[in-house]
């Protein structure tokens, strides 16, 4: 039992086969509470509702009340989220949901309290049901064609917002990957949307990003800050920067890796996130009086997929800029993934957070893993092999029917249905794509292809949000910009091959060893378009040579 706090009346059992076996053995239905250290309304929903005496015996009497931390259940999060957190979900002992809600005052409590009891009196477990995206079915089979990028490319026009920026009427979020397809599609809305996020989420006493705005103009910030979207945005300032050469980009960039390495520094990896203090909006105070407040609360659990993208983004800054701040933290990074999160096989274990360890074998920190190591293998010459390891354990054990599952099928409630995420799907398929070319091995090629296929059917049905999967369907619908570079790391000509103004390049150092290809020239580095291939020996003739070889190839570069 996860107990009483100082703020809820709730006895709180963990997530677990126990919790379900209670309910099943009492006839009760389960109250499930998905929350998050840095989600203020969930707090604020203990403060005013689950601490209210009588709420909280209505609840400890005739449910089997359930805590999730998203951060930290994210399997639960995908099958169970209402919207957003605090997700308040009503569910049979067999985990089919009968009702859920957002954010549930005392009044809206009781309310819902009575309706799911009288349902429950009525109907018992028939009033459960699966969520269709649950159901087991296929996945939306189609052919992977120049049409896929055309059609996200044309959704960019139709959602983008003249007038504010961002994409969308409503609640405007970062999007950063949205925003990196747009930097070759249409720079334009992608560096205006990035200046809006910079001059309305970025936290200018402290650096680091807010998490979102509710009104459209960016008004109406919320003050939580999370590690995978600044790590996300970093590297999006970062690959701004790397097109247009504006510091107006590199800053906030830079600023936000400080915000990391010192905020959310363990030690020897980045924690999860800053979230607002308690009873007060921290973060809009005047910045002389936030000593004399309560400090913001801060997750220090050490996510695997938010610091590999993290070390993806440091490293990605770092080859653009030589910073060596951004290099030494990423280099930490890895090292403790390698160390404490990722055993021998491959497989990658999701958090680790004082005592308590995560679960294993999730798709989206697989996807993040390989992504990191295959930067770090452009840039610093060195994790391949993690990368294959990783790469190699999530194929064999989450692909099914073309696509990858989110996780094993197994534990309670609705964990044992196949779910099957767009959004990790497409960031491991990307991760796949550079690891084929580094690694020489057209198989991660080709699993990168069916995946993207597996969805492919439904591409005009995909949103903005999910802009990337244009990106990567691109990718695989061409030949990849490869810079072969038969030198040493950090040479002249590899920090040139990293400055090519190409986010999605290849760049392979050491060139002639990794690819045992005794053609390369020593102190030479070759462009490599499908059969072209562009020799050149100095920085210089590298740029003229990456011209040459790219002006055919769509795209705004």
């Amino acid at each position: 039992m996860v107990g009483m706090d100082d703020e809820t009346r709730v006895e709180w059992r963990e997530w677990g086969p126990a919790a379900f076996a209670e309910a099943a053995e009492a006839e009760q239905p389960l109250l499930l509470s998905l929350s998050a250290t840095w989600c203020a309304g969930c707090h604020e929903m203990d403060v005013e509702t689950y601490a209210e005496p009588r709420i909280a015996a209505n609840v400890n009497d005739d449910f089997v009340p359930v805590r999730i931390d998203v951060d930290r259940q994210p399997r639960v999060r995908e099958r169970y989220n209402m919207g957003g957190f605090p997700s308040t979900v009503f569910a049979t002992p067999s985990g089919a949901v009968i009702s859920g809600a957002g954010y549930l005052g005392p009044e809206g409590m009781r309310q819902v309290l009575d309706s799911v009891r009288e349902t429950w009196a009525d109907r018992g477990s028939d009033a459960g049901r699966v969520p269709r995206a649950l159901g087991g079915d296929p996945t939306p089979v189609g052919d992977l064609s120049p049409a896929i990028e055309a059609y996200l490319a044309g959704q960019l026009g139709e959602k983008y917002d003249d007038v504010h920026a961002g994409w969308g009427d409503d609640a405007k979020f970062p999007l950063p990957r949205t925003v990196e397809f747009a930097l070759k599609r249409d720079r334009s809305q992608a560096l205006r949307t990035l200046d809006a996020v910079r001059d309305h989420l970025f936290d200018d006493v402290s650096g680091g990003f807010f998490r979102y705005a509710s009104g459209r103009d960016w008004s109406g910030v919320h003050h939580e800050k999370l590690l995978d979207t600044n790590a996300a945005l970093v590297r999006a300032f970062a690959n701004a920067y790397l097109y247009t050469g504006d510091d107006a980009y590199r800053r906030p960039a830079e600023r936000t890796i400080g915000f990391l390495t010192d905020d959310l520094w363990t030690g020897v990896a980045v924690g999860g996130s800053v979230g607002p203090a308690a009873g007060r909006d921290y973060y809009s105070l005047p910045a002389d009086d936030r000593a004399e407040t309560t400090q913001p609360r801060v997750d220090l659990t050490a996510f695997a997929g938010g610091n590999a993208l993290a070390a993806d983004a440091m490293l990605t800054y770092a080859g653009y800029t030589d910073d060596e701040r951004a290099r030494e933290y990423a280099e930490r990074v890895l090292d403790f993934l390698e160390t404490d999160l990722v055993d021998d096989d491959g497989t990658v274990t999701h958090y680790r957070g004082g005592d308590d360890v995560g679960e294993s074998l999730l798709v989206g920190d697989h996807a993040r893993v390989v992504a990191a190591f295959t930067r770090a293998q452009q840039v610093l010459g060195e994790g391949l092999g993690v990368a294959e390891r990783v790469a190699d354990r999530a194929i064999a054990e989450l692909r099914d029917d073309g696509s990858f599952l989110d996780g094993p099928r197994e534990g309670p409630g609705l964990l044992d249905r196949p779910f099957r995420p767009l959004d990790d799907n497409v960031e491991m398929a990307g991760a796949l794509c550079d690891l084929a070319v580094l690694a020489g091995d057209d198989r991660y090629r080709e699993v990168a292809r069916g995946t993207v296929e597996a969805f492919a059917g439904a591409a005009d049905r995909i949103g903005v949000q999910a802009a990337d999967y244009g990106a990567v369907a691109a990718r695989l619908c061409g030949d990849p910009l490869v810079v072969a570079v038969a030198d040493d790391p950090g040479s002249d000509l590899h920090r040139a091959a990293l400055r090519v103004a190409d986010h999605e390049k290849i760049v392979v150092p050491d060139a002639d060893v990794l690819l045992d290809d005794r053609d390369l020239e020593r102190g030479t580095a070759t462009v490599l378009v499908g059969e072209t291939a562009l020799s050149a020996s100095t920085p210089d003739e590298l740029m003229a040579r990456v011209s040459a070889a790219t002006q055919n190839l769509g795209g705004n570069n």
